[in-house]
């Protein structure tokens, strides 16, 4: 690649996800990763102690992430829960401002609704007007909306396209499966997308099945989210990054 970007990739990145209270933690999460195959990184803010939220360690962390690209959320968990969402975006942007690669525009943002997907006006303008922004930073945008349940076909390629009408250079979509017929169908909707979208995608699904987690980069997602390891603040349902070499080296070597 020429440059940090999350666009330019010639296959889906291995990006793992490095939550931690303290950018010696994230520091310490992205040296272990590197030499175990990590190829890009996302950093959740919202994790991280308010005393550490500044400028300077945001810059810190990007000029030390082995210039691989980072992919940013500031979602409204963890020490976020009080903030208002003109807050969250105001500190989105400055993530841009610091070198953030991809910044995760909620799909609500400013209108919080169930499912992460605002219809309303208003919240629309301000979140087009946001990624103006993030753009004119020199970020990326990717748009989000966890819905967190299973979601026909129908409904997903909506919400998708627009996301990508707003403005966002990757749609992601979070649904769920309770069951392995749910998750085939979640496949289907892989392929929907890969035939309807200009944009990169990202779509997930949560629940007993989590088959696209660990195959959904060569179904048509541009990236794998993945950890390190299992500490109190990672995310269960993303596969470990040593799992994740093995089943692409066997994906790609059978394909």
């Amino acid at each position: 690649m020429s440059e940090k970007s999350f666009l330019n990739f010639e296959r889906p990145p291995l990006t793992v996800m490095v939550q931690a209270s303290t950018p010696e933690r994230i520091e310490e999460l992205m040296s272990k990763s590197v030499p175990e195959g990590a190829e890009a990184f996302g950093m959740q803010f919202c994790r991280m102690e308010p005393h550490y939220r500044n400028g300077e360690t945001y810059r810190r962390l990007f000029d030390r992430a082995y210039g691989r690209p980072v992919y940013v959320t500031n979602y409204r968990h963890g020490y976020n829960k009080e903030k208002s969402d003109e807050i969250l975006a105001d500190e989105l942007l400055e993530l841009a401002e610091c070198g953030a690669t991809l910044c995760d525009v909620m799909a609500d943002l400013f209108d919080r609704q169930k499912g992460e997907f605002t219809t309303d006006a208003s919240a629309i303008k301000k979140q087009e007007k946001l990624i103006e922004r993030i753009h004119s930073a020199g970020g990326e945008v990717l748009m989000s909306s966890h819905i967190l349940e299973y979601t026909p076909a129908e409904r997903v390629l909506e919400i998708a396209l627009e996301q990508e009408r707003r403005g966002a250079d990757i749609c992601k979509i979070v649904t769920g499966a309770k069951d392995m017929s749910e998750q085939i169908e979640n496949m289907r909707i892989i392929n929907l997308l890969r035939e309807k979208l200009s944009v990169p995608f990202l779509f997930l699904s949560g629940g007993e099945s989590r088959i696209l987690r660990r195959i959904g980069g060569e179904l048509g997602c541009c990236m794998y989210l993945c950890v390190y390891e299992y500490d109190s603040l990672a995310t269960r349902s993303q596969p470990l990054l040593s799992d994740m070499v093995k089943i692409r080296e066997l994906l790609l070597k059978n394909g």
